[in-house]
């Protein structure tokens, strides 16, 4: 019996260095070619992974890296990746520069939303598409498409949340259509090429009889209207009752879920007469008390509604934005930042969200694998469209920038060769 990737919850206050036992891989996975993995038994247990609180050895030039990326390690001679891999947190680790990156090139996929395509934007640095997410403590194996493929033969794996998890879609169908020969045979099922109009998308690949897919729920609860007595109606937000796309998702074979972004917006913020349970609408509610409702609302479903022998279930965590003399709607910018973060002192504070996050995920009966994903995203500030998404000649000077989103080929492309890394792990004994 192998021992299950382990939470270490931290103190708001101040995040406290515990054991944890995590994943073990059995081998140390090289960064070039996947290995052939052996099975792993999986206890029915939550798998999270926070950060470790010891700093991060700062970035120091090493030509000819372009980046100055390469890690300076403190005793001269360790090597990355070859520790103990009983205890490699897969979210502590530093970006370092790959030249085999990108998994597909820029202009490669036709299936970008255009405001995430940077490239064809007229972005002309690379240095973004080309750094690969590095343990300190092991090494993740490159995704191979057509090993993934094998894995979600007779599949269907679901993301189900906001538009970054939109992003991360888009990246895993491009990553996966690459693998391929015959790219022809990867389409989505209605045939839309642009997703930003539809709550729901397939992409169909069908050597493989498997499909990925994408259901909008950017609050994984009900939004619902209301009328008054005159009539009038406005929107609400049932914090009691889960999104009905939830019916068309619980049978996919694995679903990624993530909300997060969008309780920071103005309306759910303020919550003045937005939020509902049953026929009440609270005169006003923090978000902070909206989220915990939501996602217990969501936890409660999960419970009581998957099987967790057949779908492995996994949330993405919050991802990073890096807006610069304001927020996205009042003139933040993060264009001209052509390096990531360099140094942990430098990185944001600890998200509160975060917080209710994980003691919701603690409460749960079904196990629920966590992509802790916001600290790496943290140090990407390079990484994001910002002016380039749109074209030039369509760009206006006072063009709102997405600080939000992420350029693809992009960081969302190391979301997915984690999650491979997880789901090679737990499909593996299935």
């Amino acid at each position: 019996m192998v021992n299950l990737l382990q939470l270490a919850a931290p103190s708001f206050a101040a995040i406290t260095a515990v054991s944890v036992t995590l994943l073990l891989f059995f081998l140390t996975f090289s960064s070039r070619v996947p290995p052939t993995l052996p099975p792993v038994i999986f206890n029915p247990q939550l798998v999270i992974s926070f950060y470790d609180p010891s700093p991060i050895p700062s970035l120091s030039a090493a030509p000819p890296d372009p980046l100055d990326v390469i890690e300076n390690l403190e005793d001269g001679n360790q090597e990355e990746g070859n520790g103990d891999v009983e205890s490699c947190d897969l979210f502590d680790g530093m970006w370092v520069l790959d030249d085999s990156l990108p998994s597909y090139l820029p202009g490669s996929c036709p299936f970008i939303d255009a405001a995430f395509d940077c490239h064809a934007n007229g972005r002309r640095d690379v240095n973004y598409t080309k750094l690969r997410w590095q343990p300190k403590s092991c090494n993740i194996p490159r995704m191979d498409g057509r090993q993934m493929l094998d894995f979600l033969r007779g599949k269907r794996l679901a993301f189900v949340g906001d538009s970054l998890n939109r992003n991360m879609w888009e990246s895993l169908v491009c990553m996966l259509r690459h693998s391929l020969t015959n790219k022809s045979t990867v389409f989505e099922a209605s045939g839309r090429k642009e997703f930003k109009t539809e709550s729901f998308f397939s992409f169909i690949f069908t050597e493989y009889n498997c499909s990925i897919e994408f259901f909008r729920s950017p609050f994984l609860v009900q939004p619902w209207e209301m009328k008054d007595s005159s009539g009038h109606k406005w929107e609400t937000l049932r914090l009691d009752k889960v999104d009905n796309s939830s019916e068309k998702y619980r049978d996919a074979d694995i679903i990624v879920f993530n909300s997060g972004h969008w309780w920071t917006h103005e309306k759910t913020s303020k919550g003045l007469n937005y939020y509902q349970e049953g026929d009440k609408v609270h005169p006003r509610m923090s978000s902070e008390e909206a989220y915990t409702k939501a996602l217990t609302t969501w936890a409660q479903w999960i419970d009581a509604n998957i099987d967790p022998d057949r779908t492995h279930v996994l949330f993405r965590g919050y991802s990073w934005t890096h807006y610069s003399g304001g927020q996205w709607n009042s003139g933040g910018s993060c264009d001209g930042e052509t390096q990531p973060i360099s140094e942990e002192r430098h990185l944001g504070s600890y998200p509160a969200f975060l917080q209710i996050l994980n003691s919701v995920l603690l409460d749960m009966k079904t196990p629920v694998l966590y992509l802790n994903i916001t600290k790496m995203t943290d140090y990407r500030k390079d990484g994001h469209p910002s002016v380039y998404r749109y074209p030039e000649k369509e760009r206006k000077k006072d063009v709102v920038q997405d600080c939000s989103h992420w350029c693809l080929p992009g960081v969302p492309d190391a979301w997915n060769e984690i999650l491979f890394a997880m789901l090679v792990q737990r499909l593996g004994n299935d």
